[in-house]
């Protein structure tokens, strides 16, 4: 290693054009060959734009995610509800059928949005989420498959082709996907509860995850629900119940990365990316242990905001296996500060004094795109990369 390699969680700002043809395409008024344009000329750009300002790892800004509104917290989830079969939108979507002891809760009763419902009511009070557009959930009425072949095929192929415009080798790209217990969620009645459902996720995104990796892409696998599920229970859970449940979860993951080189494979852990005040978020020293036996690599979490920060600290007692590396935020989603370069280095210098430099890939807390106004989110980029060549001077 001669320096502090960069990355980000996925999601980048959308250009307005993008957001129009998202639209128009998705109503029918944009011809199929015209979008396709569209989408090549942006993803060239973003690929483009990420390398010229110093980030190693890129990927396609997840443009292939549609997003038809400058602000949306949940395309990294929705885009999955085009690409599998099984999926029925009901005028009354059933609630999840619990298969544990816990009794799952509808995401709008999360204690946190409970104790501050005022703030989350006001449009005014700064919580992004209480602007949003309702999200229309699909519910999984009948055998999962994954039907998004041509449109996972599109992404790589957009991919493949900016990173090679960039000069970047295809150890330098990325792409996100769900992980099957976040897009469990959604409403089910065909599988016999919850748990089942996880497994019908499973193997359906199982054809996602090898078609990214057979492409010799690493595919990063978004699972928000192993930190972020913690608050959506009706009743708090004990630590105990709550890691069993997670485990089960996790080991649904593993089967449908059963086969897939782990060096291929990065795990992206988060709190959820609304900016609240995300009082009730579990502390990450309950589930690190959970987040190390996903048959992963590399190991992207939250360690810039200001709720989680101080847990860079674990690393002084959490022994890293050898052949994992940590992907630590160190700008945030959840602020439109832009991180002062001395800062970010200081951040990066922490886990490399811990873990080693080596085992270290600078980046963001969580996607930046549809979540920090666009000159802001990349004005955090330059700062981290120019924070980790701070690091790496001094390294």
């Amino acid at each position: 290693m001669t320096r502090i390699r960069t990355t980000h969680v996925g999601s980048l700002p959308r250009t307005d054009a993008l957001i129009a043809a998202n639209k128009d395409h998705q109503d029918g008024a944009l011809p199929d060959a015209d979008f396709e344009a569209v989408i090549t000329e942006a993803v060239d750009s973003v690929i483009a734009r990420q390398a010229s300002i110093g980030i190693d790892i890129v990927n396609d800004g997840e443009y292939g995610h549609l997003m038809t509104q400058s602000v949306d917290y949940g395309a990294w989830w929705s885009y999955s509800f085009l690409r599998f079969s099984g999926l029925e939108v009901l005028p009354e979507p059933p609630a999840r059928k619990s298969s544990d002891k816990l009794e799952l809760d509808a995401m709008t009763d999360r204690r946190d949005w409970v104790a501050f419902a005022d703030a989350y009511a006001d449009p005014a009070s700064g919580i992004h989420i209480a602007n949003r557009q309702p999200w229309v959930f699909p519910t999984v009425t009948g055998p999962l498959a994954y039907s998004g072949a041509d449109l996972v095929a599109r992404d790589i192929a957009l991919i493949k082709r900016g990173l090679e415009a960039a000069g970047k080798p295809l150890s330098e790209g990325f792409v996100a996907a769900l992980s099957p217990a976040s897009a469990a969620r959604v409403g089910n009645t065909y599988y016999e509860d919850d748990e089942a459902a996880v497994w019908g996720w499973a193997e359906a995104l199982r054809e996602e995850y090898k078609a990214i990796t057979d492409a010799g892409l690493t595919v990063q696998i978004d699972a928000p629900d192993l930190a972020e599920s913690w608050d959506q229970f009706v009743a708090e859970p004990s630590l105990e119940d709550y890691r069993a449940f997670s485990a089960v979860r996790i080991e649904a993951l593993n089967h449908a990365l059963e086969g897939i080189d782990p060096a291929l494979v990065r795990y992206h852990v988060c709190w959820g990316s609304w900016h609240g005040p995300h009082s009730t978020d579990l502390e990450f020293k309950h589930i690190v242990d959970l987040a190390l036996s996903v048959n992963a690599n590399g190991l992207s979490f939250e360690a810039a905001n200001a709720r989680h920060e101080h847990e860079w600290r674990i690393w002084e007692e959490v022994v890293l296996p050898a052949e994992k590396y940590l992907i630590p935020g160190v700008v945030s989603h959840a602020t439109n500060v832009v991180e002062h370069p001395e800062l970010v280095a200081e951040r990066i210098e922490r886990f490399a004094g811990l873990v080693g430099p080596e085992r270290v890939i600078a980046s963001t807390d969580c996607g930046l795109g549809g979540r920090i106004y666009p000159s802001i989110a990349w004005a955090k980029l330059e700062s981290l990369a120019a924070g980790a060549r701070l690091a790496s001077d001094r390294l």
